[in-house]
This record gives structure tokens, C-alpha cells and sequence, in this order.
């Protein structure tokens, strides 16, 4: 019980989670600033930020729902970091893996996105039940991709278990490179989950303010905002699990590895924001059920194909 608490609020869990959530903020505005040729934030940026909103104070609509309104941001943190259990970092192993965790992880990675929905919803401002409907909307174009995206390498693998596809893949390296259509399709569907450009729609600044967060300040804005900065980290981590099969039976290496990994999946992300820019909400739910999911359900058929090939 003691070791779980531990796991649960400090390594991996919250702290780290926090702690690595922040750097990997400022290496995502950090890379995106270079590659538009600006020099970028300094390195305490995020960490600054995040103190000054929390030395804020939290006001809250007199039309809202208060305890929604207060509760909904704790949900959204709470629900990203339990995923880290579930998810492989040093080794092909998470603390906390059985059969079939997959699903569970992809049905906590979706509740911050009800969470923000409904934070919006219950703010009873024009500009966030605007932001929260476009989320909602949003939320239903990238999840079959990003799902279907995961399924192909699961099925290849022959197992539900984020650690069970990673140990297949790390034993048979060469496997993983058949799941590069795959990786693609779930990249550009985790720039849509993360609300990031060139789908950045439910958050639009010049258009919607703040989208559901525009009546969040204080310590409750810096919950949402830590929220997004861990959803960051554990899906770059669960990317790098299923798809860059790299792991090290030394726990320092292996950490090193998965520092690695997870900032070169930042980077492709960061390139992705910088290369594009933002769509209109009917274009992106065209886009990813005209094309994403017929590139993750392309994956799915290679991975069926080659399984029974390999039977």
C-alpha cells in the first residue's frame, strides 16, 4: 500500500509527472520558437507560469456550477496521471500492467476531454460553451484513428497489454517498422487530442478567447494547463512504447531512453504545429474520417495480414 501511494504521488506519478510535464512544455515552445526562427522562452518559463497563476486568485462565474466548476480540473489530473501506471518507461514492464490495459488507458486519456467540455459547459460563458461544443466535436474525429492507430501493432502482437506489445516489439525490432503508418496516423490524431495547431479549434484565441478555459484563472487554470502538460508526456510515452520498441534492462538507461523518446515524439509534434496552420472544425473532422482513419484502418488490415502470414 505504502509502494503504490509512493508510485501514485511521487515516482512515477505526480511529481515526476509534473516536474517532467514542465520540461517537456519548454522543450515543445522551446523547438516550435526555432523553428520560426525566434529564440524562444527561458528555461524557468513554464515553472514561472505555473507559479503565477497558482499565486493567483481563483474567481469563479456567479452563473456557474461551483462545484463543478472546481472539481472538473482535479478529474482532468487525476486521470492522466494514473495512466504513467499503466505505461512502460524504463523497461518493457509498467508497475501496474494486466491484459487488456490498453483499453483502460485509452478510456482515462479521454476524460480530460470531458472534463474540459464540461468545464466549459458549466462556466454559463458564450466563448466556453463555444469552446467546450467545438472539443466535444473534436474529440469524436481523432479518437477512432488514434484507436484504430493502436489496435494494428495490439493485434500483431498478440496482446491488449501496453507492456505485452512492447516486450513483442523490443524482441522483434524489425516488426515495428510495420507499423510506421500507423505511428503517423496516431502523431496527427495526438496534435487533435491535445488540442495543438493545426487543430487547435475548441481553444482558437483570436476567435473564441480561451475556448472552455476562458472563465478559468487562478489555482484552477493550473490544474487544466498541468493536465495538458502530463497528457503530453503520457501519450509521447505511450507512443514510444507501442511504436519505438527502445528499452534497456539498466533502469538508468532505460530512464535515458525514455527521456529520448518522448522528446523525439515532442519534436515531431512541435515541427507539426510549426509547419501548419489552423483549421476550421468542419475541415477537421473531414480530414480525419476522410483520411486519418482510412491510414489507421490501412494499418489495421497490414497487421491482420501479416499475423496470419506469420501463424
Amino acid at each position: 500500500m505504502g509502494w503504490s501511494i509512493f508510485y501514485l504521488l511521487v515516482f512515477p506519478g505526480l511529481i515526476f509527472l509534473g516536474a517532467y510535464g514542465l520540461v517537456v512544455e519548454f522543450a515543445d515552445r522551446k523547438i516550435y520558437a526555432r523553428l520560426q526562427n525566434r529564440k524562444g522562452p527561458p528555461w524557468f518559463q513554464p515553472f514561472a507560469d505555473f507559479v503565477k497563476l497558482v499565486s493567483k486568485e481563483t474567481i469563479i462565474p456567479r452563473e456557474a456550477d461551483r462545484r463543478m466548476f472546481k472539481a472538473l480540473p482535479v478529474f482532468a489530473l487525476a486521470a492522466v496521471s494514473t495512466v504513467i501506471l499503466y505505461t512502460p518507461i524504463w523497461s518493457t514492464g509498467a508497475l501496474f500492467s494486466f491484459e487488456g490495459d490498453m483499453i483502460v488507458i485509452l478510456y482515462l486519456l479521454t476524460i480530460p476531454t470531458l472534463t474540459f467540455f464540461l468545464g466549459g459547459w458549466h462556466s454559463s460563458s458564450l466563448f466556453s460553451t463555444l469552446g467546450s461544443v467545438r472539443a466535444l466535436t473534436q474529440l469524436f474525429a481523432y479518437e477512432v484513428p488514434l484507436f484504430m492507430a493502436l489496435l494494428g501493432p495490439a493485434i500483431l502482437a498478440g496482446s491488449w497489454s501496453v507492456s505485452g506489445v512492447a516486450a513483442y516489439y523490443a524482441a522483434n525490432p524489425a516488426m515495428a517498422l510495420v507499423n510506421i503508418p500507423g505511428f503517423a496516423a496516431a502523431l496527427i490524431a495526438t496534435q487533435g487530442k491535445l488540442e495543438r495547431v493545426p487543430f487547435d479549434i475548441p481553444d482558437a484565441e483570436t476567435e473564441i478567447v480561451a475556448g472552455p478555459f476562458t472563465e478559468y484563472g487562478g489555482r484552477l487554470l493550473a490544474l487544466f494547463r498541468m493536465s495538458l502538460d502530463i497528457e503530453m508526456v503520457v501519450v509521447a510515452a505511450l507512443l514510444s512504447a507501442v511504436f519505438i520498441p527502445l528499452f534497456s534492462g539498466s533502469a538508468l538507461l532505460g530512464m535515458l531512453f525514455f527521456v529520448a523518446k518522448t522528446l523525439f515524439v515532442v519534436f515531431l509534434l512541435a515541427a507539426m504545429r510549426a509547419a501548419m496552420a489552423r483549421l476550421r472544425i468542419e475541415q477537421m473532422v473531414s480530414f480525419c474520417w476522410k483520411f486519418l482513419t482510412p491510414l489507421a484502418l490501412a494499418q489495421v488490415l497490414i497487421d491482420v495480414l501479416l499475423k496470419g502470414l506469420i501463424k
